[in-house]
């Protein structure tokens, strides 16, 4: 297999577990080509996809967690034909001039289903059908595979070969009942308070890359006992199913500082996500698509689908095709510290401003840490 755009190497390292053998990474980012040098040893590394002539030989799966700030909604939304999220033409480059891997896997955010009225989607679709791949995606949410973290992600297959429904398509297990929010922690983004805050029950919310000033943008978490923390850089590795300190590497390179481990983790594909696709690809399931529907080039893009060309099939699952054994957030703040006075403060600030309902209780357990933690701060005259 091959990797482009391969950040810290979730993908690769989820792959790997079911036999996959990375022959080339492709990674921009001096911290993350950093990460992949110390735990992808001896795998050449690439950092321009744009200079990239050729995939090795043999090459079976190109594995491409393209750039997704111009689809995200906290990105800058400037859809497909934005300077970063446009690069997954390079990718079609790459498998034009090689006729075509076995396979194709893509991995995004959901927000590009609906961007534009769709045109991402109908972008890429329309690009894999002129290329002769069928293709499936389904957007699959990482609380499927037991990890505490409310990650929704498109993830798309495409083949010449196989039929990429057997893959992910084969089992669907349906969406989890919430937890007791007043008997386990609950994730939230301090960072907000006006227009949203993120809350998750057993689970943190979709781990950031940062804000858009480039600082690190943890989450926060109520605990049963009123107190509220803020998960450390190995929690949130952890997180998405790394061993904790896997980015540590990232130090070491020129001009990378501590807070962009942050990034790196946030930006990163599930490691468990991409071993059930490692494991479907081993183990593909029988798949009948007479609940398929087929879609007009104006309808929204569904949960899943799957087409070839240039036509599309709606297809009726849910983002849990799986419940693995699921792991209480309780466990995965190891380095977690109180959430300072000036962040709490600046939160609770922001949530009487404005006119957001909370959940019951919530703005009380807020306020008793800000007095634990001294009050709001004082102000220098």
């Amino acid at each position: 297999m091959v990797g482009l755009f391969a950040g810290i190497g979730g993908l690769e390292l989820g792959l790997t577990e079911h036999g996959w053998h990375t022959e080339l990474l492709c990674e921009i980012d001096p911290g993350a080509r950093a990460v992949l040098g110390a735990r992808f040893v001896d795998v050449p590394i690439q950092p321009d996809v744009t200079r990239l002539r050729a995939l090795p030989a043999g090459t079976e799966l190109v594995a491409a967690g393209f750039p997704c700030q111009d689809l995200s909604q906290a990105g800058r939304t400037a859809g497909i034909r934005g300077a970063r999220s446009g690069l997954v033409d390079e990718v079609f480059r790459l498998v034009r001039r090689r006729r075509g891997p076995r396979w194709l896997l893509i991995e995004n955010v959901p927000f590009m289903l609906q961007l534009g009225g769709g045109e991402a989607m109908r972008h890429i679709t329309d690009a894999l059908s002129d290329l002769g791949y069928t293709w499936a995606y389904r957007v699959v949410d990482a609380r499927a595979f037991g990890l505490p973290q409310r990650r929704q992600r498109v993830l798309m297959l495409a083949s010449r070969t196989e039929d990429p429904r057997t893959v992910l398509f084969g089992e669907d297990a349906g969406v989890s009942h919430e937890a007791d929010p007043d008997a386990h922690p609950c994730g939230f983004y301090w960072t907000e308070g006006v227009r949203g805050l993120g809350w998750a029950v057993n689970a943190v919310p979709t781990l950031k890359g940062g804000s858009t000033i480039g600082i690190a943008s943890p989450p926060a978490v109520r605990l049963p006992s009123g107190e509220i923390v803020t998960p450390g850089i190995t929690d949130a590795e952890r997180l998405q199913g790394f061993d904790p300190d896997w980015t540590l590497p990232a130090l070491d390179a020129h001009g990378v500082r501590a807070g962009h481990r942050w990034k790196l983790v946030g930006n990163a594909v599930s490691v468990r996500m991409a071993s059930w696709v490692g494991h479907r690809l081993s183990n593909p399931l029988p798949y009948e698509d007479s609940d398929a529907i087929e879609l007009t080039r104006t309808q929204r893009w569904p949960i899943a689908a799957w087409g070839r060309d240039r036509r599309a099939f709606k297809v009726p699952l849910s983002t849990w095709p799986v419940h693995d054994p699921y792991e209480d957030l309780a466990g995965f703040l190891d380095e977690s510290r109180l959430l300072s006075a000036r962040a709490t403060a600046g939160f609770l600030r922001r949530a009487r401003s404005g006119s957001l309902r909370f959940p019951v209780g919530f703005l009380d357990d807020v306020e008793n840490h800000l007095d634990r933690m001294g009050g709001f701060p004082q102000v220098a005259a």
